[in-house]
């Protein structure tokens, strides 16, 4: 079988080598022209180096495989082995062009074609822009920092940034409110100025928490090594000296501080953008970052795909397609929403998953000159968003990205033109003037 498939090789190549000429024939001579009892055949053209790929690969399938003898012509199975060469040749060349992804099934083409580079934030302290992973260890560098400035604000800031486990920030800042709290109930009570660094309570409630030694000493207490009793050998206290009342005034309103803390967190960058008109605009390529799956689950996404085609077959009920619609929404982090405007230019922006509609409400109106109009905004379908809905964007199917309709209020319109006014301006300046096409 081998030794006749090989033939079938030659034979095709050397038909494929298009007319001969006698070697005594000069090169400047016509080729003459051969006569063939068949229909004239396209000139053939040289096969590129990824069908010579592909053709192999097929004629070693088909040498491979153990088939029983049926008699055929050879013409039929010189068409048989065009075909599969053709089909493994076209194959190739469309995974050349694009690199398929296993997210949601889509291709994911050169960076330069991504609808947004990355997901940015903005850390509060200093106004810089951070990719994700550089957020947590620039706004830590940020608030050790801010140390030079107001330790007791930096201090408040480590406790409730650093340290991930809320219980465990609450319990540290409940122990200290209490000490400031007895000082100030009993200023002249040495024993409640001293704070002993081998006590139980401070060594498994206070000590691991990052900060509070830190605040401890920027309200005043000082490390001091003192004589125990029943003890040879000094230990270490924290101890406050004693205050004027102006200073326990002080001290009230810093625990204050301390109990109202909140952790420092990034801003998300919505990174605001501005498209001329395009018939794009349903295109969507989004980066990594956008999806809440790990590396293992995004590799299962493509056999979750195959599946859903025998569960939509099924008969399901009510309670078993919301609960697959939760966990559809739950895979976004973050979703990427355009709005159509009026005359056609198109406005976009990044938002987190569970940010309320209100949030996406709130950035249009910033972007536009005159916001302070009524609008509305329509999802696909019809479905109109209402700017007072506590609900979260990824609750109302507005993931992970999703061209919105943007239209006036047509009564609010109606009133303006009956008493002579303009229509309303659209985008801001800075976003006109940084306009972009979309690909």
């Amino acid at each position: 079988m081998k030794k006749f498939f090989d033939e079938i090789k030659k034979d095709i190549k050397f038909k494929s080598a298009g007319p001969g000429k006698k070697l005594a024939d000069d090169g400047s001579s016509k080729p003459q022209t051969v006569q063939s009892s068949g229909h004239a055949k396209p000139r053939h053209v040289t096969p590129t180096e990824g069908a010579q790929m592909a053709g192999a690969a097929a004629l070693a399938r088909i040498e491979g495989q153990s088939r029983p003898w049926v008699q055929s012509s050879q013409d039929t199975i010189r068409l048989q082995v065009k075909r599969e060469l053709e089909a493994e040749a076209s194959a190739l060349e469309i995974t050349g062009k694009e690199r398929k992804a296993t997210i949601e099934g889509s291709y994911v083409k050169d960076p330069a074609f991504l609808s947004v580079k990355g997901v940015y934030f903005t850390c509060p302290l200093t106004g810089a822009t951070l990719t994700k992973g550089e957020r947590e260890v620039h706004i830590k560098e940020a608030i050790l920092m801010r140390f030079e400035e107001d330790a007791v604000e930096a201090s408040v800031m480590m406790i409730h940034t650093f340290n991930k486990d809320r219980e465990k920030v609450k319990a540290a800042v409940d122990i200290i409110s209490k000490y400031i709290e007895n000082i100030c109930k009993n200023p002249t009570e040495e024993k409640y100025r001293k704070i002993k660094l081998s006590n139980k309570v401070f060594q498994e409630k206070v000590k691991t928490v990052e900060g509070s030694r830190e605040f401890l000493e920027a309200v005043g207490f000082q490390s001091i090594m003192l004589d125990v009793d029943g003890q040879e050998e000094t230990e270490e206290f924290l101890v406050l000296m004693e205050h004027e009342p102006e200073a326990l005034e002080l001290m009230k309103e810093r625990r204050g501080r301390l109990q109202r803390g909140e952790p420092v967190r990034a801003q998300l960058d919505r990174q605001p953008q501005a498209f001329r008109p395009s018939p794009n605009a349903m295109r969507f390529e989004l980066p990594p970052e956008f999806y809440n799956l790990t590396a293992d689950e995004l590799k299962k996404e493509q056999q979750l795909k195959t599946e859903a085609v025998d569960r939509n077959a099924m008969l399901r009920t009510k309670a078993m397609r919301e609960r697959e619609e939760q966990r559809e929404r739950r895979k976004y982090n973050y979703t990427l929403l355009r709005v159509r405007l009026p005359d056609g230019n198109i406005l976009q922006g990044t938002f987190l998953a569970w940010d309320k509609v209100s949030v996406l409400f709130e950035f249009v109106r910033q972007s536009l000159v005159d916001g302070w109009q009524p609008f509305e905004l329509v999802a696909p379908g019809g479905h109109k968003l209402r700017e007072d809905q506590e609900v979260a964007l990824n609750e109302c199917s507005l993931v992970p990205a999703v061209l919105l309709t943007f239209t006036w209020d047509a009564a609010v319109q109606a009133d303006i033109a009956a008493a002579g006014g303009k229509g309303p301006t659209l985008l801001q300046p800075e976003l006109l003037e940084k306009i972009q096409t979309l690909n």
